[in-house]
């Protein structure tokens, strides 16, 4: 065994000779331990005037802990016997609060509709070609085949407007195709014997004519 005490590097922990003031294996510095004792306080020492005072110190601590447990005690006891004081009444269901009838609002009525002002009467329906009123036996007009004539059904009174006209037939032979304003263009597209027959519907009205056909 070695003469020389050996120390343990505190960073790597390499053990190394205590005659070197370094660690080889690192270079941290060796801490060298001091042997001196640390030296008393005169509050540690009985009879001093410092030890007294400590002494007085601690029991007062002592005392006033005591009385702080003992208050925390009294305040836990009563909070729980106030708890339990009169469970009926605590039980009992609250009043609310009725609303009086004033201050109840009543519903909203709704306002009273106006009624649409009555449509205007139509008193008659006729149709014409230009001045010539062709929905009456003394004027039926006639058509050769593949010809165009522009006619126009009219209402009395002639101010109402907004009116809308339907035109129809139940012949193949002829082709109707309305127009704005009452108007409709009516071509002939086979040749029969006898009127085929064209109605005009308006507002409630109702009026027909005869188309012939003529021979080109």
């Amino acid at each position: 065994m070695s003469m020389i005490p050996e120390v343990k590097c505190r960073r790597c922990g390499e053990t190394f000779s205590a005659l070197r003031s370094r660690c080889p294996n690192c270079g941290t510095r060796r801490v060298t331990q001091s042997g001196r004792t640390p030296g008393t306080t005169p509050g540690t020492v009985k009879g001093t005037a410092a030890y007294e005072r400590a002494e007085t110190n601690t029991k007062w601590q002592m005392i006033f802990g005591l009385i702080l447990v003992v208050a925390v005690i009294l305040a836990v006891i009563v909070m729980v016997t106030t708890s339990l004081k009169n469970p009926v009444e605590d039980s009992k269901p609250k009043n609310t609060p009725t609303v009086p009838d004033q201050m109840v609002t009543p519903p909203l009525e709704a306002p009273p509709t106006t009624p649409p002002p009555p449509s205007p009467n139509i008193e008659s329906l006729s149709v014409w070609y230009f001045t010539k009123q062709v929905d009456v036996p003394e004027q039926y007009p006639a058509q050769a085949v593949d010809e165009e004539i522009k006619y126009q059904a009219k209402v009395f009174p002639m101010t109402i407007t907004g009116l809308e006209y339907k035109w129809s037939t139940d012949s193949d032979a002829l082709e109707l195709t309305p127009e704005e304003g009452g108007f409709c263009t009516i071509k002939r597209v086979a040749a029969t014997k006898g009127g085929d027959k064209v109605t005009v519907e308006c507002g409630g009205a109702t009026t027909s004519f005869l188309i012939y056909n003529r021979k080109a």
